[in-house]
């Protein structure tokens, strides 16, 4: 696996990005929460390394383990000039053929920010826009990859949860993975975004799209209200919130699907972790074995990934990564979506899980699975060779 640059220069000579990043850094990112998973927003604190979590429980949360910048495998050019590399791209895509290679080369290796830069150059010096440019020379699954690098960030993600609902069918898989993983900040900007680009409200357009407890997960997940809280928990208040997720489910026939859908969109993650732990001490199984035989279909898989982003969100997405690759056949929109969205927010940290969890590296399933042009950019864009 191809590690990021994490931990630098130490003083006792450099050390491989490999064995850094599966270790925890020197300094932590004290609580709450997924505020740090903010892109391009997140902050180290120079708090010293604590073992305990201040939810209570036994085991320090994930969150508070990693520096934002350990978890970036695009952080763009450090010496960037966007005047030659809209040239570089022009003389890529001018005249019979394609060079595909200088266009991976560019935009793989430019942070989003840099390639908004880019696009307004080649916009500046050709009178063409960079975006419809690579549609009109590209195609297939290559394609869909370098537009997806061309979107600013909180467009992109609008722009997956829109062709999730347009046409027939919806793609619920998609809306439950963005709205469960993003932060309450994330979420407002893609709101916004979504409303510019498409004329109509996210939440709205959630509404019209599904139906039933399905419909008003999603739409309390949209509200983002489960990360608005201090690291603080209230111990008496968790134990009270598994109780009545227990009474909610194990404890009658039938299940009060409301109570869950209350207690898991709106509580903190520090909070979410204590109570899962004492539901465990109360119902004598996990909260995930209740929701699997309580709940089914789309209301399960959403109730369980909200469960799986507070348990730990990088392990979450080497799930989603492996199941797209695994198997006859990729999942191609998951794979390039979470690739992309996440390349300048913790990518490393999720090809550490992925590796941890599946026993090997995420960059040679990418070898393994796909080919050509495709295979080389995604390989670059998770910072590894094989």
């Amino acid at each position: 696996m191809g590690g990021g640059e994490r931990g630098g220069r130490a003083g006792r000579g450099w050390v491989g990005p490999q064995l850094l990043a599966c270790h925890p850094p020197h300094k932590v990112l004290p609580g709450p929460v997924l505020r740090t998973l903010e892109r391009g927003k997140a902050t180290p604190s120079s708090a010293s390394l604590g073992t305990r979590d201040p939810s209570g429980g036994s085991r320090m949360a994930w969150w508070k383990a990693w520096m934002e910048q350990e978890g970036v495998t695009v952080k763009g050019s450090p010496h960037f000039n966007p005047e030659p590399d809209a040239e570089a791209l022009y003389t890529a895509m001018k005249g019979i053929g394609t060079n595909e290679q200088a266009i991976i080369d560019v935009l793989t290796r430019r942070s989003n920010a840099q390639r908004q830069q880019i696009a307004r150059s080649f916009k500046a010096q050709f009178g063409k826009d960079l975006t419809e440019t690579l549609q009109s020379e590209l195609s297939g699954k290559f394609e869909r990859l370098m537009v997806a690098l061309m979107y600013p960030p909180y467009r992109y993600e609008a722009k997956e949860l829109h062709e999730a609902m347009k046409g027939l069918g919806t793609k619920e898989g998609v809306i439950i993975e963005i709205l469960a993983s993003r932060t309450k900040n994330h979420l407002r900007e893609i709101m916004k975004a979504y409303e510019a680009d498409y004329g109509s409200s996210l939440e709205e357009d959630i509404q019209a799209d599904t139906s039933g407890y399905l419909e008003r997960i999603l739409v309390c997940l949209l509200q983002g209200s489960r990360d608005d809280v201090s690291g603080f928990v209230d111990p008496g208040q968790a134990v009270q919130d598994a109780q009545d997720l227990y009474a909610a489910g194990e404890k009658i026939h039938g299940t009060d699907e409301m109570k869950f859908i209350t207690i898991l969109c709106t509580r903190s993650a520090t909070h979410l972790l204590r109570v899962f732990e004492e539901y465990e001490r109360i119902a004598g199984k996990s909260i995930e074995d209740s929701i699997k035989s309580e709940t089914h279909g789309s209301l399960e898989e959403a109730m369980l990934t909200v469960v799986k982003c507070t348990r730990n969100l990088h392990s979450y997405f080497a799930e989603r990564l492996y199941y797209a690759l695994k198997g006859a056949g990729t999942r191609d929109g998951t794979l390039i979506r979470n690739i992309v969205s996440r390349s300048e927010i913790d990518l490393n940290l999720i090809k550490c899980q992925f590796t941890k969890m599946y026993g090997k590296t995420l960059g040679s399933m990418i070898e393994g699975d796909t080919s050509g042009d495709y295979r080389n950019a995604l390989l670059n864009l998770v910072g590894s060779s094989a």
